[in-house]
């Protein structure tokens, strides 16, 4: 590796500015990322990959900039197969040899899952009260969640980074949400209903449509090839199709005896994959609402995907099956929200229990329709007969309003643009 290797990443050594196409357009995320660059925790940015770190670390870096040499700032995005790098020493040494040898270092390392002992080198540094920030991404939940787990704790702030929400969505399509009439609800209707089939990758947004499913097909490839089969070393066509198989089965139960007929897997090992494909923030399994541990266990459960874009371009779809989409939408949003999220079913089938943090319930049905059938509300009721600390009863529905029963009909789209 030489300093031209590191010159190639960092364009403000010479221009003074980050280059606009790369900072892309501001997310409404937590400001306090940015409050965050004054601290001397490490700064870590989690989230499945294309959901907009790198993005959102040039955007810091031209904060920095503000106020800072340009060689005090230095950014490797350590996915770049053309890097040759040994360790993060070495980038460490050459950096401080070349371009900055005593002044304070702001050192953005991108995807630093890729390199061996990446805790061990910031706990070092971080330790040494080396007069260096460091800020970085990752975009393995178990790598962030377990490695650093003993080494940093203490010693990080950790966020979330997530594909656009529908709010930002609207805000890229220049619709304004602050004034609500009837022009720009018929406006946001008919977003939500793109919103549902493209998702909410950034890149993906700028696209034509036919372009928009290469890309978030390269993105799915990308997450199974580079994040899962490349780091674990397992069979390629069984975990395609035990994805394929979950995403295209996407808000409906299964058991792992299914999935081991259909994938020809041991139990053990759908377990295994599972996992893998949770750790890379692609989708997420939920269990049974039940206050008895063995029951969760022996239920079936119901898989959700992070965006739906990435849904549609890797499953098997003979609809648009926008129930499904509705659904998946106000899982994606509850999950950003950072809820307790289960499902429950008897009679009827409530499709998310959200467990609030004084225990009391959140009884959720999503029907994608103005048309309510029976059943949704009747399994609402149930639900609260049986568990009586539920303290609120919602039924998401494609354009209807009231209250009713004590239930709360409110529309999906009113639904995603409520202030948390």
């Amino acid at each position: 590796m030489t300093v031209e290797d590191l010159e190639n990443w960092n364009p403000w050594w010479n221009t003074n500015k980050v280059p606009e196409i790369l900072k892309g357009i501001e997310r409404e995320i937590d400001p306090l990322i940015f409050k965050t660059l004054n601290e001397k925790e490490i700064i870590i940015l989690t989230g499945i990959r294309r959901s907009g770190k790198t993005t959102i670390m040039y955007q810091m870096i031209e904060q920095l900039l503000k106020e800072h040499e340009t060689s005090q700032i230095i950014y490797l995005n350590l996915d770049d197969e053309k890097l040759k790098i040994k360790t993060l020493e070495e980038i460490y040494d050459l950096y401080r040899q070349e371009k900055n040898p005593n002044k304070k270092a702001f050192i953005f390392l991108d995807e630093i899952q890729n390199k061996k002992e990446w805790e061990k080198f910031l706990k070092k540094y971080y330790d040494m009260r080396a007069n260096v920030k460091f800020i970085i991404s990752g975009s393995s939940a178990s790598l962030l969640k377990q490695e650093y787990s003993t080494l940093l704790t203490g010693r990080n702030f950790t966020f979330k980074i997530t594909p656009l929400t529908f709010k930002e969505y609207l805000k890229f399509s220049d619709i304004a949400i602050n004034k609500i009439d009837s022009k720009n609800k018929n406006q946001i209707i008919h977003k939500l209903n793109q919103f549902l089939e493209i998702g909410g990758f950034p890149e993906a947004f700028f696209k034509e449509e036919e372009l928009k499913k290469i890309l978030l097909k390269e993105y799915f490839d990308d997450i199974i090839y580079k994040d899962i089969i490349s780091r674990h070393n397992i069979n390629a066509k069984k975990i395609n199709d035990l994805a394929t198989y979950l995403l295209t089965n996407i808000t409906s139960p299964f058991t792992i005896r299914k999935l081991r007929n259909y994938t020809g897997l041991s139990i053990d090992s759908i377990k295994e994959y599972i996992s893998y494909l949770e750790d890379s923030f692609m989708l997420k399994i939920i269990t049974h609402f039940s206050y008895s541990l063995k029951e969760k266990d022996r239920l079936p459960k119901k898989p959700y995907c992070v965006d739906n874009g990435i849904r549609n371009v890797a499953s098997f779809r003979f609809s648009k099956d926008f129930g499904r989409l509705a659904e998946n939408l106000v899982w994606i949003e509850l999950n950003r929200r950072e809820k307790d999220i289960y499902y429950w079913k008897e009679k009827g089938e409530v499709d998310f229990v959200i467990k609030n943090k004084d225990n009391s319930l959140v009884a959720i049905n999503v029907s994608y329709t103005n048309e309510i059938n029976e059943r949704e509300t009747n399994a609402l009721i149930e639900f609260k007969k049986k568990f009586n600390k539920t303290n609120e009863l919602i039924l998401i529905t494609k354009d209807t309003e009231k209250t009713n029963d004590s239930i709360k009909y409110i529309p999906l789209w009113k639904w995603l643009l409520e202030e948390i």
